[in-house]
Protein backbone atom coordinates (compact mmCIF):
# COMPACT_ATOMS: atom_id res chain seq x y z
CA UNK A 1 0.00 0.00 0.00
CA UNK A 2 1.54 3.17 -0.60
CA UNK A 3 0.99 6.45 -2.67
CA UNK A 4 3.10 7.78 -5.71
CA UNK A 5 4.09 11.09 -6.74
CA UNK A 6 5.67 11.75 -9.84
CA UNK A 7 6.88 15.43 -10.10
CA UNK A 8 7.99 16.97 -13.63
CA UNK A 9 9.44 13.70 -14.51
CA UNK A 10 11.25 13.60 -17.37
CA UNK A 11 13.12 11.41 -19.41
CA UNK A 12 15.96 12.36 -22.36
CA UNK A 13 17.35 9.32 -24.05
CA UNK A 14 21.13 11.03 -25.24
CA UNK A 15 21.94 11.84 -28.82
CA UNK A 16 24.23 8.32 -30.04
CA UNK A 17 26.55 9.80 -32.47
CA UNK A 18 27.06 7.08 -35.12
CA UNK A 19 29.58 6.50 -38.25
CA UNK A 20 27.00 4.37 -40.31
CA UNK A 21 26.42 6.55 -43.35
CA UNK A 22 23.10 6.79 -44.57
CA UNK A 23 22.48 5.44 -48.03
CA UNK A 24 21.59 7.15 -50.96
CA UNK A 25 18.33 8.32 -51.06
CA UNK A 26 17.38 7.04 -47.63
CA UNK A 27 15.21 8.75 -45.59
CA UNK A 28 15.39 10.24 -42.50
CA UNK A 29 13.12 8.59 -39.73
CA UNK A 30 10.64 10.81 -38.39
CA UNK A 31 9.52 11.46 -34.96
CA UNK A 32 7.02 13.33 -33.01
CA UNK A 33 8.99 13.34 -30.20
CA UNK A 34 10.99 16.87 -29.28
CA UNK A 35 14.44 16.53 -29.89
CA UNK A 36 16.69 19.03 -27.69
CA UNK A 37 20.71 19.52 -27.43
CA UNK A 38 20.41 16.84 -24.73
CA UNK A 39 18.83 14.02 -26.62
CA UNK A 40 15.51 12.96 -27.81
CA UNK A 41 12.48 13.30 -24.93
CA UNK A 42 10.84 10.37 -24.54
CA UNK A 43 8.89 11.65 -21.48
CA UNK A 44 8.38 15.52 -20.74
CA UNK A 45 7.01 17.19 -17.72
CA UNK A 46 5.25 14.16 -16.40
CA UNK A 47 3.02 15.29 -13.02
CA UNK A 48 0.87 12.86 -11.20
CA UNK A 49 -0.60 11.88 -7.78
CA UNK A 50 -1.38 8.73 -7.38
CA UNK A 51 -3.22 8.13 -3.62
CA UNK A 52 -3.13 4.54 -1.95
CA UNK A 53 -4.84 1.80 -3.51
CA UNK A 54 -5.53 3.61 -6.52
CA UNK A 55 -5.97 2.13 -9.98
CA UNK A 56 -4.54 4.33 -12.71
CA UNK A 57 -3.97 3.20 -15.99
CA UNK A 58 -1.26 4.93 -18.69
CA UNK A 59 -2.98 4.84 -22.24
CA UNK A 60 -1.93 6.05 -25.40
CA UNK A 61 -0.32 4.78 -28.76
CA UNK A 62 2.71 2.88 -29.44
CA UNK A 63 5.72 5.05 -28.74
CA UNK A 64 3.80 7.97 -26.56
CA UNK A 65 6.40 7.21 -23.44
CA UNK A 66 3.96 5.00 -21.30
CA UNK A 67 6.08 2.15 -21.11
CA UNK A 68 9.12 4.48 -20.21
CA UNK A 69 7.53 5.74 -17.63
CA UNK A 70 6.14 3.09 -15.53
CA UNK A 71 10.29 1.46 -15.83
CA UNK A 72 11.40 4.80 -14.11
CA UNK A 73 8.44 4.08 -11.66
CA UNK A 74 9.75 0.75 -11.14
CA UNK A 75 13.37 1.82 -11.25
CA UNK A 76 14.85 0.05 -14.69
CA UNK A 77 15.14 3.68 -16.31
CA UNK A 78 16.94 6.09 -15.04
CA UNK A 79 14.76 9.28 -14.71
CA UNK A 80 16.57 12.34 -16.40
CA UNK A 81 14.71 15.44 -14.28
CA UNK A 82 11.72 15.39 -11.71
CA UNK A 83 11.32 13.65 -8.36
CA UNK A 84 9.57 10.06 -7.62
CA UNK A 85 8.40 10.03 -4.67
CA UNK A 86 7.01 6.43 -2.83
CA UNK A 87 5.14 7.25 0.47
CA UNK A 88 6.89 10.77 0.38
CA UNK A 89 9.85 9.25 0.27
CA UNK A 90 12.39 9.48 -2.86
CA UNK A 91 13.32 7.16 -4.70
CA UNK A 92 15.20 8.56 -7.69
CA UNK A 93 18.36 6.80 -6.64
CA UNK A 94 16.99 3.96 -5.02
CA UNK A 95 17.61 0.31 -6.44
CA UNK A 96 14.58 -1.07 -8.00
CA UNK A 97 15.34 -4.55 -5.29
CA UNK A 98 14.65 -1.73 -2.70
CA UNK A 99 11.64 0.32 -3.65
CA UNK A 100 9.12 -2.52 -2.54
CA UNK A 101 7.33 -2.83 -6.19
CA UNK A 102 6.75 -5.57 -7.94
CA UNK A 103 6.21 -5.79 -11.73
CA UNK A 104 4.18 -7.97 -14.34
CA UNK A 105 5.67 -8.10 -17.71
CA UNK A 106 3.66 -8.07 -21.01
CA UNK A 107 6.33 -11.38 -22.22
CA UNK A 108 5.40 -13.49 -18.80
CA UNK A 109 8.66 -13.63 -18.15
CA UNK A 110 8.45 -17.13 -16.52
CA UNK A 111 11.54 -19.50 -15.87
CA UNK A 112 10.76 -22.67 -18.18
CA UNK A 113 13.22 -25.06 -16.34
CA UNK A 114 10.50 -24.63 -13.03
CA UNK A 115 7.15 -24.95 -11.83
CA UNK A 116 4.34 -22.65 -11.37
CA UNK A 117 4.43 -23.51 -7.90
CA UNK A 118 8.58 -23.03 -8.23
CA UNK A 119 7.91 -19.34 -10.16
CA UNK A 120 6.00 -18.01 -7.44
CA UNK A 121 8.19 -18.90 -4.47
CA UNK A 122 11.27 -17.64 -6.25
CA UNK A 123 11.30 -13.96 -5.24
CA UNK A 124 10.69 -14.98 -1.44
CA UNK A 125 13.31 -17.49 -2.01
CA UNK A 126 15.36 -14.60 -2.78
CA UNK A 127 14.46 -12.70 0.22
CA UNK A 128 15.20 -15.61 2.48
CA UNK A 129 11.52 -15.87 4.11
CA UNK A 130 10.73 -19.16 6.36
CA UNK A 131 9.65 -22.35 4.27
CA UNK A 132 5.93 -21.93 5.69
CA UNK A 133 5.21 -18.88 5.09
CA UNK A 134 6.73 -19.21 1.40
CA UNK A 135 4.37 -21.76 1.00
CA UNK A 136 1.43 -20.28 2.57
CA UNK A 137 1.68 -17.02 0.52
CA UNK A 138 1.86 -19.53 -2.79
CA UNK A 139 -1.18 -21.41 -2.07
CA UNK A 140 -2.98 -17.77 -0.89
CA UNK A 141 -2.16 -16.30 -4.20
CA UNK A 142 -2.70 -19.56 -6.25
CA UNK A 143 -6.16 -20.14 -4.83
CA UNK A 144 -7.32 -15.74 -5.54
CA UNK A 145 -6.13 -16.02 -8.91
CA UNK A 146 -7.53 -19.99 -9.63
CA UNK A 147 -4.27 -21.90 -10.51
CA UNK A 148 -3.61 -23.73 -7.51
CA UNK A 149 -4.49 -27.40 -10.11
CA UNK A 150 -1.67 -25.92 -11.92
CA UNK A 151 1.20 -26.05 -9.21
CA UNK A 152 3.49 -28.68 -10.05
CA UNK A 153 3.32 -27.77 -14.10
CA UNK A 154 5.62 -26.08 -15.99
CA UNK A 155 5.22 -22.71 -18.01
CA UNK A 156 5.02 -24.69 -21.56
CA UNK A 157 1.75 -26.72 -20.56
CA UNK A 158 0.04 -23.99 -19.62
CA UNK A 159 -2.20 -21.64 -21.78
CA UNK A 160 -1.76 -17.59 -22.68
CA UNK A 161 -4.22 -16.81 -19.89
CA UNK A 162 -2.49 -19.14 -17.37
CA UNK A 163 0.66 -18.08 -17.86
CA UNK A 164 -0.58 -14.16 -17.14
CA UNK A 165 -1.68 -15.87 -13.68
CA UNK A 166 1.07 -16.71 -12.85
CA UNK A 167 3.22 -14.23 -13.88
CA UNK A 168 0.32 -11.93 -11.80
CA UNK A 169 0.56 -14.80 -9.03
CA UNK A 170 4.46 -14.28 -8.37
CA UNK A 171 4.44 -10.47 -8.13
CA UNK A 172 1.43 -10.73 -5.64
CA UNK A 173 3.11 -13.13 -3.21
CA UNK A 174 5.72 -10.51 -2.52
CA UNK A 175 2.92 -8.19 -1.24
CA UNK A 176 4.55 -5.13 -2.89
CA UNK A 177 3.59 -1.46 -1.69
CA UNK A 178 3.16 -0.77 -5.70
CA UNK A 179 1.63 -3.17 -8.55
CA UNK A 180 2.89 -2.53 -11.63
CA UNK A 181 1.38 -4.08 -15.47
CA UNK A 182 2.79 -3.61 -18.52
CA UNK A 183 0.35 -4.13 -21.10
CA UNK A 184 -0.18 -7.58 -19.62
CA UNK A 185 -2.78 -8.98 -21.48
CA UNK A 186 -1.82 -7.89 -24.87
CA UNK A 187 -0.47 -11.06 -25.59
CA UNK A 188 -4.07 -12.81 -25.32
CA UNK A 189 -6.75 -13.35 -28.00
CA UNK A 190 -9.77 -11.48 -27.66
CA UNK A 191 -11.90 -13.89 -25.42
CA UNK A 192 -9.03 -14.17 -22.65
CA UNK A 193 -8.49 -10.34 -22.52
CA UNK A 194 -12.32 -9.87 -21.70
CA UNK A 195 -11.84 -13.03 -18.78
CA UNK A 196 -8.49 -11.66 -17.79
CA UNK A 197 -9.56 -7.98 -17.39
CA UNK A 198 -12.68 -9.29 -14.98
CA UNK A 199 -9.91 -11.23 -13.26
CA UNK A 200 -7.88 -8.23 -12.33
CA UNK A 201 -10.87 -6.36 -11.20
CA UNK A 202 -11.45 -9.17 -8.86
CA UNK A 203 -7.76 -9.08 -7.96
CA UNK A 204 -7.76 -5.89 -7.54
CA UNK A 205 -10.34 -6.14 -4.96
CA UNK A 206 -8.89 -8.71 -2.77
CA UNK A 207 -4.92 -7.27 -2.90
CA UNK A 208 -4.05 -3.38 -0.64
CA UNK A 209 -2.19 -2.35 -3.12
CA UNK A 210 -1.33 0.60 -5.51
CA UNK A 211 -1.79 -0.19 -9.61
CA UNK A 212 0.09 1.09 -12.15
CA UNK A 213 -1.32 -0.39 -15.82
CA UNK A 214 0.25 0.36 -18.98
CA UNK A 215 -2.15 -0.50 -21.84
CA UNK A 216 -2.64 0.94 -25.93
CA UNK A 217 -5.78 -0.50 -25.59
CA UNK A 218 -8.43 2.05 -24.60
CA UNK A 219 -11.28 -0.55 -23.94
CA UNK A 220 -8.49 -1.91 -20.96
CA UNK A 221 -7.95 1.58 -19.70
CA UNK A 222 -11.85 2.37 -19.58
CA UNK A 223 -12.86 -0.55 -17.86
CA UNK A 224 -9.97 -1.06 -15.36
CA UNK A 225 -8.95 2.31 -14.22
CA UNK A 226 -10.41 4.30 -11.38
CA UNK A 227 -8.39 7.06 -13.58
CA UNK A 228 -7.34 7.11 -16.82
CA UNK A 229 -3.76 9.16 -17.96
CA UNK A 230 -4.06 9.84 -21.85
CA UNK A 231 -0.63 10.23 -23.52
CA UNK A 232 0.88 11.39 -26.55
CA UNK A 233 4.43 12.03 -27.59
CA UNK A 234 5.79 11.72 -23.70
CA UNK A 235 3.14 14.21 -22.75
CA UNK A 236 0.36 13.68 -20.74
CA UNK A 237 -3.18 14.74 -22.23
CA UNK A 238 -5.72 14.78 -20.00
CA UNK A 239 -5.95 12.82 -16.54
CA UNK A 240 -9.63 11.87 -15.01
CA UNK A 241 -11.82 8.91 -14.91
CA UNK A 242 -13.08 7.03 -17.53
CA UNK A 243 -16.46 8.71 -17.61
CA UNK A 244 -15.25 12.49 -17.53
CA UNK A 245 -12.22 11.89 -20.33
CA UNK A 246 -15.72 9.96 -22.06
CA UNK A 247 -17.86 13.04 -21.87
CA UNK A 248 -15.83 15.81 -21.56
CA UNK A 249 -12.44 15.14 -23.66
CA UNK A 250 -9.87 17.99 -23.44
CA UNK A 251 -8.62 17.79 -26.92
CA UNK A 252 -9.30 16.54 -30.73
CA UNK A 253 -6.51 13.81 -29.71
CA UNK A 254 -8.15 12.75 -26.57
CA UNK A 255 -11.71 12.85 -28.13
CA UNK A 256 -10.49 10.34 -30.89
CA UNK A 257 -8.45 8.24 -28.90
CA UNK A 258 -11.02 7.56 -26.13
CA UNK A 259 -14.49 5.60 -27.87
CA UNK A 260 -14.95 2.89 -29.68
CA UNK A 261 -16.00 3.66 -32.47
CA UNK A 262 -14.16 7.23 -32.70
CA UNK A 263 -15.53 10.45 -32.40
CA UNK A 264 -16.91 11.76 -35.69
CA UNK A 265 -15.38 15.42 -36.50
CA UNK A 266 -16.69 18.14 -38.97
CA UNK A 267 -15.48 21.46 -39.90
CA UNK A 268 -17.85 23.88 -38.43
CA UNK A 269 -19.08 27.34 -36.81
CA UNK A 270 -19.74 28.54 -33.21
CA UNK A 271 -22.34 31.50 -33.24
CA UNK A 272 -24.02 33.16 -31.13
CA UNK A 273 -27.38 34.64 -31.51
CA UNK A 274 -29.74 36.36 -28.66
CA UNK A 275 -27.02 35.22 -26.35
CA UNK A 276 -27.30 31.57 -27.27
CA UNK A 277 -24.18 29.64 -27.91
CA UNK A 278 -25.28 27.07 -31.45
CA UNK A 279 -23.47 25.32 -33.69
CA UNK A 280 -23.82 25.32 -37.41
CA UNK A 281 -23.02 22.44 -39.61
CA UNK A 282 -24.30 22.64 -43.50
CA UNK A 283 -28.06 23.85 -43.18
CA UNK A 284 -28.56 22.56 -39.36
CA UNK A 285 -28.27 24.76 -36.39
CA UNK A 286 -28.04 22.73 -33.20
CA UNK A 287 -28.54 25.39 -30.06
CA UNK A 288 -25.78 24.15 -26.87
CA UNK A 289 -26.80 22.76 -23.50
CA UNK A 290 -27.26 24.84 -20.62
CA UNK A 291 -24.04 23.58 -19.10
CA UNK A 292 -22.34 23.86 -22.46
CA UNK A 293 -23.30 27.04 -22.45
CA UNK A 294 -22.02 27.95 -19.21
CA UNK A 295 -18.92 26.71 -20.25
CA UNK A 296 -18.40 28.88 -23.18
CA UNK A 297 -19.45 31.75 -21.26
CA UNK A 298 -17.29 31.76 -18.60
CA UNK A 299 -14.73 31.48 -21.20
CA UNK A 300 -15.72 34.70 -23.17
CA UNK A 301 -15.85 32.47 -26.33
CA UNK A 302 -16.21 34.34 -29.54
CA UNK A 303 -17.92 32.97 -32.43
CA UNK A 304 -15.78 31.47 -35.10
CA UNK A 305 -14.76 28.31 -37.16
CA UNK A 306 -14.56 25.70 -35.08
CA UNK A 307 -14.47 21.52 -35.42
CA UNK A 308 -17.19 19.99 -34.22
CA UNK A 309 -17.08 16.53 -32.65
CA UNK A 310 -20.15 14.45 -31.74
CA UNK A 311 -19.72 10.55 -30.56
CA UNK A 312 -21.33 7.82 -33.06
CA UNK A 313 -23.74 6.74 -30.20
CA UNK A 314 -24.72 10.19 -29.75
CA UNK A 315 -26.36 10.23 -33.60
CA UNK A 316 -29.92 9.76 -34.03
CA UNK A 317 -31.76 9.25 -36.95
CA UNK A 318 -34.94 11.26 -36.09
CA UNK A 319 -34.69 14.94 -35.48
CA UNK A 320 -37.04 18.36 -36.38
CA UNK A 321 -36.26 19.68 -39.78
CA UNK A 322 -33.87 22.49 -38.85
CA UNK A 323 -31.55 20.39 -36.87
CA UNK A 324 -31.27 17.36 -39.41
CA UNK A 325 -28.25 16.51 -41.90
CA UNK A 326 -27.83 14.92 -44.81
CA UNK A 327 -25.55 12.25 -46.19
CA UNK A 328 -25.00 9.21 -47.98
CA UNK A 329 -24.60 5.48 -46.87
CA UNK A 330 -21.50 3.71 -47.73
CA UNK A 331 -20.89 0.71 -45.21
CA UNK A 332 -23.03 -0.93 -43.13
CA UNK A 333 -21.89 -3.48 -40.30
CA UNK A 334 -23.94 -5.76 -38.71
CA UNK A 335 -23.33 -6.18 -34.88
CA UNK A 336 -25.84 -8.02 -33.52
CA UNK A 337 -28.08 -5.37 -31.32
CA UNK A 338 -27.05 -2.55 -33.51
CA UNK A 339 -25.68 -1.16 -36.91
CA UNK A 340 -22.74 0.27 -37.30
CA UNK A 341 -23.75 3.06 -40.21
CA UNK A 342 -20.81 4.30 -42.14
CA UNK A 343 -22.05 7.37 -44.06
CA UNK A 344 -20.42 10.58 -46.39
CA UNK A 345 -22.54 14.12 -44.78
CA UNK A 346 -20.46 17.27 -44.94
CA UNK A 347 -17.54 15.73 -46.48
CA UNK A 348 -16.71 13.82 -44.10
CA UNK A 349 -16.56 10.04 -43.27
CA UNK A 350 -19.25 9.63 -40.39
CA UNK A 351 -20.24 6.76 -38.44
CA UNK A 352 -23.57 6.16 -36.76
CA UNK A 353 -24.59 3.62 -34.34
CA UNK A 354 -28.48 2.52 -34.83
CA UNK A 355 -29.88 0.00 -32.28
CA UNK A 356 -32.01 -2.46 -34.52
CA UNK A 357 -34.35 -2.93 -31.86
CA UNK A 358 -37.59 -1.17 -32.39
CA UNK A 359 -36.65 -0.13 -36.13
CA UNK A 360 -39.39 1.00 -38.41
CA UNK A 361 -39.34 -0.64 -42.14
CA UNK A 362 -39.01 2.75 -43.47
CA UNK A 363 -35.84 2.81 -41.46
CA UNK A 364 -34.09 -0.30 -42.19
CA UNK A 365 -34.66 0.35 -45.97
CA UNK A 366 -32.38 3.76 -45.33
CA UNK A 367 -29.20 1.67 -44.17
CA UNK A 368 -28.94 0.04 -47.53
CA UNK A 369 -26.00 1.01 -49.46
CA UNK A 370 -25.90 4.15 -50.84
CA UNK A 371 -29.19 5.27 -49.32
CA UNK A 372 -29.69 8.70 -48.33
CA UNK A 373 -29.38 9.39 -44.86
CA UNK A 374 -30.41 12.25 -42.58
CA UNK A 375 -29.51 12.05 -38.85
CA UNK A 376 -29.32 14.70 -35.91
CA UNK A 377 -27.77 15.03 -32.25
CA UNK A 378 -28.12 17.19 -29.14
CA UNK A 379 -27.14 20.25 -28.06
CA UNK A 380 -25.90 18.07 -25.23
CA UNK A 381 -23.75 16.27 -26.46
CA UNK A 382 -21.93 18.30 -28.99
CA UNK A 383 -18.23 19.15 -28.49
CA UNK A 384 -16.27 22.62 -30.15
CA UNK A 385 -12.75 22.28 -30.57
CA UNK A 386 -10.01 24.89 -31.10
CA UNK A 387 -8.94 23.78 -35.09
CA UNK A 388 -5.63 25.66 -34.47
CA UNK A 389 -4.79 24.30 -31.31
CA UNK A 390 -7.17 21.45 -31.20
CA UNK A 391 -8.42 22.40 -27.35
CA UNK A 392 -11.66 21.64 -26.38
CA UNK A 393 -13.08 25.18 -25.99
CA UNK A 394 -15.60 24.31 -22.82
CA UNK A 395 -12.14 24.33 -20.69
Amino acid sequence: MASVTLNHIKKVYPHIETNKKKKKGEAEKKTNLKITEEGVLAVQDFNLEIADKEFIVLVGPSGCGKSTTLRMVAGLEDISGGELLIDGQLMNDVEPKNRDIAMVFQSYALYPHMTVYENMAFPLKLRKFPKDEIDRRVREAAATLDITQYLERKPKNLSGGQRQRVAIGRAIVREPKVLLMDEPLSNLDAKLRNQMRAEIIKLRQSINTTFIYVTHDQTEAMTLGDRIVIMKDGVIQQVGTPQEVFDHPANLFVAGFIGMPRMNTYDARLVKEDGKYAVVLGSAKVVLSDEKQANLAKKNVQPQAIVLGVRPEHISLTGNAGSMISGVVDVTEMMGSAVHVHATACERDTIIIVQTMGLTEEQKNMLTIGSPVSFSFGGDVAHVFDPATGMNLEF
